[in-house]
């Protein structure tokens, strides 16, 4: 019975230390089985070098077939080691280098910023009119009625801000009108008895 390659052990060569991740080299990475995702970031490299026109179109013809054959990371790593942008095929959890941006950060652009909307001075009155309402139980209630519905049909209209002051003032403003409803009507009950 023949012996199976992969029952064999392993090879152990020497490391050599390479420049660029993207030079082939004989070390165990290159060997690695290379994945779908390897493949497409190989497919990547070969694209932007055929768009800047470093591949005419056979030899990018050529290398695209090649990537889909190829099976370890060495493999793949020879179809773009004359490239530029080298390959994106380090096995996970390799060391791969950080260049800094050769012009800096790309600027992004920042949102423009949203103008706040005005809050409604009509809101800002019915709630004053109704705090100034309830300690004398005064005609002020009427007033934070009114321009409290005033200030509610603003802000439906034109989208201003101060719903909650306008309807804290026509709580308070109806609060000190129903007061006043109620001593009027215990002072007719009271003169009648």
């Amino acid at each position: 019975m023949a012996e199976q390659p992969w029952g064999q052990p392993y090879p152990v060569r020497p490391q050599q230390p390479y420049g660029q991740p993207w030079q082939p080299a004989h070390t165990p990475q290159s060997t690695m089985r290379a994945s779908h995702t390897d493949r497409d970031r190989t497919v990547d490299v070969l694209k932007a070098a055929y768009a800047e026109g470093r591949l005419s179109r056979e030899e990018y013809g050529q290398r695209f077939d090649a990537v889909h054959k190829a099976q370890t990371y060495g493999q793949l790593a020879q179809l773009v080691a004359d490239l530029p942008a080298g390959p994106m095929v380090a096995p996970f959890g390799a060391a791969v280098p950080v260049l800094p941006p050769a012009f800096g950060p790309v600027p992004m652009p920042l949102p423009m910023p949203v103008p706040p909307r005005p809050v409604n001075g009509m809101a800002i009155a019915s709630l004053a009119l109704g705090v100034l309402s309830l300690p004398t139980l005064g005609a002020a209630g009427l007033g934070a009625v009114i321009t409290g519905h005033i200030a509610k049909a603003q802000i439906r209209a034109r989208g201003d801000e101060g719903g909650a002051p306008a309807t804290i003032g026509l709580v308070l403003g109806w609060l000190s009108l129903g007061g006043w409803v109620l001593l009027f009507v215990l002072a007719a009950f009271g003169a009648l008895d």
